[in-house]
């Protein structure tokens, strides 16, 4: 269980424990009693899914430090080229992954970086898995700096969802993380964004609709056969 998950992991899983409890009390007079039992099991499956979703599994990362590791669990929606902007200049390659209710929702480093910026931006609350979302929604955006050669710049953003109304950060400028190591999560459904400079030595290794795993699965690789065709 993650400790970025306090107090929600303790306040819910109490919250429906005690209205199980309350519930038999009351509803019996109101209700035949497979009326109850069916309102206890939709209770006992909501506190089930509120233990679940704070579940931190934990993770052995490949040591290839040419990889890029997902910075969350979820599903590839789209990749596309985006133009130069303030923290990274020059046309860069954004992955973003959109994370459902059900999926592990800790953040993670895609590789050995240091935190050169912070910057949280408010924002809306549209459907995470519009891309539209990145630019509209309320968000953390961490601009990294990679510690192993190529050192490039990077960026990783946390952005809330329709759902997710609680970014968590548990990082600071200037500190240094390995790679898969924890930084944070979004709570309740949300979208990560992987920004990475465009080079000849880039090749992406995922395809939009693949589900990938935070510090597990490779988002993409430096070598020197150039960049393959973004699927979009």
């Amino acid at each position: 269980m993650t400790g970025y998950g306090w107090p929600q992991v303790v306040i819910y899983p109490v919250a429906v424990l005690a209205a199980m409890i309350v519930l038999p009390l009351g509803a019996l007079s109101l209700l035949p009693w497979w009326g109850v039992l069916c309102a206890e099991g939709v209770l006992a499956a909501m506190l089930l899914w509120a233990l679940m979703f704070f579940r931190d599994p934990q993770r052995y990362c490949p040591s290839d430090t040419n990889l890029l590791l997902a910075p969350a669990d979820g599903r590839v929606t789209d990749i596309e080229q985006v133009p130069a902007g303030s923290f990274i200049e020059s046309p860069a390659l954004r992955i973003g992954i959109f994370l459902s209710i059900f999926n592990v929702h800790i953040n993670r480093a895609p590789c050995n970086v240091r935190i050169e910026t912070i910057s949280y931006k408010k924002g809306r609350y549209i459907n995470a898995m519009n891309p539209e979302s990145g630019r509209v929604n309320e968000s953390n955006e961490l601009g990294l700096v990679r510690t192993d050669g190529p050192r490039d710049r990077l960026i990783v953003r946390q952005i809330s969802g329709a759902i997710a109304r609680r970014i968590v950060c548990g990082t600071a400028v200037g500190k240094e993380l390995a790679r898969g190591e924890k930084f944070g999560m979004i709570k309740f459904g949300s979208r990560t964004e992987l920004y990475v400079p465009l080079g000849q030595e880039l090749k992406c290794l995922v395809r939009i609709g693949d589900k990938v795993k935070a510090g597990l699965t490779p988002l993409a690789r430096y070598e020197s056969r150039g960049l393959r065709d973004v699927q979009t």
